[in-house]
């Protein structure tokens, strides 16, 4: 009796030409794998870009404003005559104590704006299938660059989920102890778009210059 679902129980070594069912298990259940990494067919199209930092970056008291002053630890300016979104996928942080003694740099949070016409600051992405900085509609921020230009102040939206290398108001350790740093990923997934004229902008909210970071910001620029 043939299978009305066109459903086929175990591996196929089909043709690249061939034409076939959909893989079943021996309880009829439906196989489903992944061909390749799930960001693979927008890496390959070109549509993927990223921004990071190649070296560690101090926190400062401009990572926690939400003015044209402020430098986001990892951040996205979709410009207005942008023809894309910038639908945000992936992010990764690091965080450690430069310093004997040091302050919590409290949560790191997403903050964001729309309707900014202005901003002329920001550094060129990476697009991810030619490894080449060239390419996207957006800029990006890594570290110590202002939202010079910024029209409307950043709102803090929502929580990241980062861990920071010390949760104590003050910490003091000696010279020699050890301070590994901590970090984290958090797949977006597109869960956050920055339309024309936003700004996404990874802060924390404390003022401490005694954590430095290190990251990086993946997004897929889609036409609209």
């Amino acid at each position: 009796m043939a299978n009305p679902t066109n459903l086929i129980v175990g591996p196929q070594l089909a043709a690249d030409s061939a034409v076939i069912g959909s893989r079943a298990g021996r309880q009829g259940d439906q196989i489903v794998s992944e061909l390749h990494g799930r960001f693979y067919e927008q890496c390959l199209r070109g549509n993927l870009y990223g921004t990071g930092m190649t070296s560690a970056v101090a926190l400062s008291a401009n990572t926690i404003t939400l003015t044209a002053t402020t430098t986001p630890i990892l951040g996205i300016y979709n410009p207005p005559s942008s023809p894309v979104n910038a639908v945000v996928l992936q992010a990764t942080l690091q965080d450690y104590i430069n310093n004997v003694t040091s302050v919590f740099p409290g949560p790191f949070v997403w903050a964001g704006s729309t309707g900014n016409v202005a901003v002329s600051t920001g550094l060129t992405p990476t697009n991810l299938k030619t490894l080449a900085a060239a390419g996207s509609n957006c800029k990006g921020f890594a570290g110590a660059t202002a939202l010079t230009g910024l029209t409307n102040n950043l709102v803090a939206f929502m929580g990241a989920g980062f861990p920071t290398a010390s949760g104590l108001l003050t910490t003091t350790v000696a010279a020699s102890t050890p301070t590994p740093s901590v970090g984290g990923v958090e797949n977006i997934d597109g869960a956050i778009i920055v339309v024309p004229g936003g700004v996404l902008a990874l802060l924390n909210v404390t003022s401490s210059t005694t954590h430095s970071v290190w990251g990086r910001l993946i997004w897929e620029e889609v036409p609209i």
